[in-house]
């Protein structure tokens, strides 16, 4: 999507190249602009229908005659005996005397269980970057709506093209589906329709897809986008020059994804017993947790192929202890900010964590604190130990959000991290992630490649910090996040990035 980092420290160049977010931002603006987007693919890596069927089969609502029946429409379907039409009146007919109420619950119950983890991130900043130049966006599909629906309204968007459900006038479907089903030259005629009752210019506008039924499609757009196109979409856009983008930063990984996340997971072993030999060897406890804190989040992050490019990294030893925050946005921001501040830490972190297999027994042995949020008494009671430790010499890592978010902002920051700063005199430490989810999603359990950036500000001291003027403490340091995640700075202040 844009240019790869640079030698030395120059900074990165944003090139505009079609199908790239500078691109749409170098580009004419106004709604008579439409950006169109398919689904499945192109929006959300895989399937959004495999996941209602895992789901379906998960609750066992799922026969053995249905499951044969889906089977072989699917075979039949791939053989070309078989029209695609069957197999979306068929994925119909099995919500057939339900509410649409209950079918449009379902449909966001499993978006946020399965689905919403596996929206490309750089297809989320591209519908970003269309909505900011005023274009009319639209997801156009040959989904249902209770898997498109959820989509489009996680991202923004205001206008869905896909197939329908028959509604009786009691609110049941009745199994069938709004003529003409939407698929290839249907979809591109549906589209046509829109375009003409919303006034957009189809020659000026984009169309982001990756199947090979969408070629109708994209020859009526003046901006084809070919998406993780397929064989025959492929051949064409390469015979008229058409750009392609193929991401790879969601879905399984293929073969070398799954073995990249098993020797990651696989290496707490060894580490751990090189942790517990260095303790037992020199009789502290903190010596074994230093080797496992300076070195498996390191090996996490290289054996998943990720890159941190960190601005300001003398930020991180220029006073500790000290109370580091992060913005929080999925399950490894803690692996890249332990990769940085490397030893002698602890942490703070929600109660529920406490009992995860792999996340409970690690806080147990780093003295993390696990706090019950929704009890404040308990909370600052937990907070205690942590204290303790922070003036024993230990710093502290926290995300100060609280929970994982799915922003490109920032939520509010909770008061505890700055309690404990004010308590034990010890400094603040910004460090603020800008993409993470570049490489994973908030609920994912797996990494992909890709380069991360973040940035270590300057140690803010508390010394003049008092209850009455916390909030607004609070207030200016996440400030700074704000700044900087929406003006991201080449340097700073001329520090060089490092990888460490």
């Amino acid at each position: 999507m844009t240019a790869g980092p640079p030698d030395g420290d120059r900074p990165a160049r944003q090139l505009r190249l079609p199908g790239s977010v500078a691109e749409v931002e170098a580009g004419p603006e106004g709604p008579g602009i439409g950006a169109f987007f398919d689904l499945d693919g192109t929006l959300v890596a895989g399937f959004t229908v495999a996941a209602h069927t895992m789901d379906r089969l998960r609750r066992r609502q799922v026969g053995a005659g249905e499951f044969l029946r889906m089977t072989q429409l699917a075979v039949e379907y791939k053989l070309g005996r078989r029209d695609i039409d069957a197999l979306i009146e068929d994925g119909a007919g099995t919500a057939r005397g339900r509410l649409a109420e209950d079918v449009e619950e379902m449909g966001e119950r499993i978006f946020q269980q399965s689905v919403v983890d596996q929206i490309y991130p750089e297809m989320r900043d591209l519908v970003r970057a269309h909505q900011n130049r005023g274009h009319t966006v639209v997801l156009s599909s040959s989904a249902l709506t209770m898997q498109a629906v959820p989509v489009a309204r996680f991202l923004g968007i205001d206008y869905v093209v896909c197939n329908r459900f028959v509604v009786d006038e009691h609110g049941i479907l009745t199994g069938a589906i709004e003529q003409p089903v939407i698929w290839g030259n249907t979809k591109a005629t549906s589209v046509q329709k829109f375009a003409a009752e919303h006034d957009i210019d189809l020659g000026s506008s984009y169309f982001y897809a990756d199947g090979d039924e969408d070629l109708a499609l994209m020859y009526l757009v003046g901006n084809p986008r070919p998406t993780n196109p397929g064989p025959a979409l492929t051949r064409v856009a390469q015979r008229r020059g058409w750009p392609i983008l193929r991401l790879r930063s969601r879905g399984s990984g293929g073969p070398l994804g799954r073995i990249r996340n098993l020797a990651a997971l696989g290496s707490l072993g060894p580490a751990a017993a090189a942790a517990l030999g260095i303790g037992v060897l020199t009789g502290n406890k903190r010596a074994g947790v230093n080797f496992l804190t300076r070195y498996w989040p390191e090996t996490v992050l290289a054996l998943n192929g990720v890159k941190l490019n960190v601005l300001g990294a003398e930020n991180l030893t220029a006073q500790r202890p000290a109370v580091f925050l992060f913005n929080h946005r999925n399950n490894f921001d803690v692996f890249m900010v332990a990769a940085l501040v490397k030893d002698n830490w602890t942490g703070v972190a929600k109660k529920e964590l406490a009992s995860n297999p792999l996340a409970g027994p690690l806080g147990r042995l780093l003295d993390a604190a696990f706090i019950d949020r929704s009890d404040t008494e308990a909370a600052v009671a937990a907070l205690q130990p942590v204290e303790e430790a922070a003036r024993k010499g230990l710093s502290i890592l926290v995300a100060p959000e609280g929970s994982r978010l799915d922003t490109a902002g920032v939520g509010p920051f909770k008061k505890g991290a700055f309690r404990i700063a004010m308590a034990t005199g010890l400094p603040v430490v910004p460090i603020v992630i800008r993409n993470s989810d570049s490489v994973a999603g908030r609920n994912s359990t797996t990494l992909h490649p890709g380069t991360v950036d973040i940035a270590v500000l300057p140690p803010v001291s508390v010394a003049d910090w008092t209850v009455a003027n916390l909030a607004e403490k609070i207030e200016q340091v996440r400030g700074n996040y704000v700044e900087l995640l929406a003006n991201w700075p080449a340097t700073l202040d001329g520090n060089d990035r490092t990888d460490p």
